[in-house]
């Protein structure tokens, strides 16, 4: 057995130690690291048996670090990847995982709750984690903050059955430094309090689609609905896989609606035809049915911190109508079965 103490300042700890790493002092934890800029993990080590009260916790083997990813297929589900990446020359056993962050209205647990992972010294492993809404009334971060690869605010609970206890109760590490590598935490929470933010001005949603023939463009509709302030769609980007054919203007069918409670509903039947003729497009589809919609909130930021300027939030048609959309651009170009 062999325990490794973090260089992880105590008083960012105490609140944790007391509580048994419940979730109210992973939160006071996650704030105080906020306010430092950094992130930090707490991993279940196999192999390391349960500390006695007056002992520190069980802790990771120098070499292992630990990184929230999110991947292509990670962004219509909400989901992530907690990657672990073990350069010590030990295994480790990895069960049950809960991530939090101020930015978080909760944890982020695996999505597989009862499952483990073994990660073999030199190998690297992927968790996959259910993200939480996200905590809107947190102060926003100045623009550019938070995007830089590597800061983050995250700290990880993880925990493995003890070898040492029949009953297989979890052995809990303490904290160690995490990172968010490529960036996609503060994005992530910048999109969807905006999206939060229009919520409160208008619903927008697309509500309908209508195939076409090869060769013709299909309807997307989109609907928006005024709700209680005042709001501007902008326009709906091009995905990878939809185009708006000779509607397109710089990668974008331009809208320009700007919205008042008192206005009725408003449909818009987007054209679309395939951005591209690639099976491989269909095939391994991750983002093609995600748009990316910009608009200003009345009295929110944009993406550069002024108010008044424009942001994106994502759009996704759902399930349902991604089968739809993916099926007639097999049968439009042709590669249908």
């Amino acid at each position: 057995m062999l325990c490794v103490t973090p260089e992880i300042p105590r008083r960012w700890l105490s609140a944790w130690r007391r509580n048994a790493g419940s979730a109210k002092s992973l939160r006071s934890c996650g704030r105080a690291m906020a306010a430092a800029g950094v992130a930090a993990v707490a991993f279940g080590v196999a192999g390391c048996a349960a500390p006695a009260p007056d002992t520190d916790p069980a802790v990771l083997p120098e070499g292992v670090r630990v990184e929230l990813i999110q991947l292509r297929a990670d962004v219509a589900p909400r989901q992530a990847q907690l990657r672990i990446i073990n350069d010590s020359d030990r295994s480790l056993t990895v069960g049950a995982v809960q991530v939090e962050d101020p930015r978080f209205d909760g944890a982020a647990t695996r999505v597989d709750a009862e499952r483990t992972s073994r990660v073999a010294a030199g190998a690297t492993v992927d968790v996959r984690v259910q993200l939480p809404p996200m905590a809107c009334a947190v102060p926003a971060r100045e623009p550019g903050a938070g995007t830089a690869a590597g800061d983050g605010t995250l700290v990880v609970q993880m925990e493995v059955p003890s070898p040492s206890d029949s009953a297989g109760a979890p052995v809990v590490a303490e904290p160690v430094m995490a990172s968010d590598p490529l960036g996609f935490v503060e994005p992530l929470y910048e999109r969807e309090c905006r999206a939060e933010a229009l919520a409160e001005a208008a619903r927008v949603e697309f509500t309908e689609f209508t195939p076409s023939q090869a060769g013709e463009p299909a309807a997307l509709t989109l609907a928006i609905t005024p709700m209680d302030g005042g709001a501007t769609i902008v326009g709906v980007q091009r995905t990878n896989l939809i185009d708006f054919g000779a509607a397109t203007v710089d990668g974008a069918y331009p809208v320009d609606l700007t919205i008042d409670a008192s206005d009725e509903v408003t449909v818009i039947d987007l054209p679309i035809v395939p951005f591209r003729c690639d099976p491989h497009a269909v095939q391994e589809d991750k983002r093609g049915t995600i748009f990316d919609v910009r608009v200003i909130v009345d009295g929110e930021t944009g993406e550069t911190g002024e108010t008044g300027e424009s942001g994106e939030i994502a759009l996704f048609v759902g399930e349902d109508m991604r089968g739809e959309i993916l099926t007639w651009v097999a049968q439009w170009c042709g590669f249908a079965d």
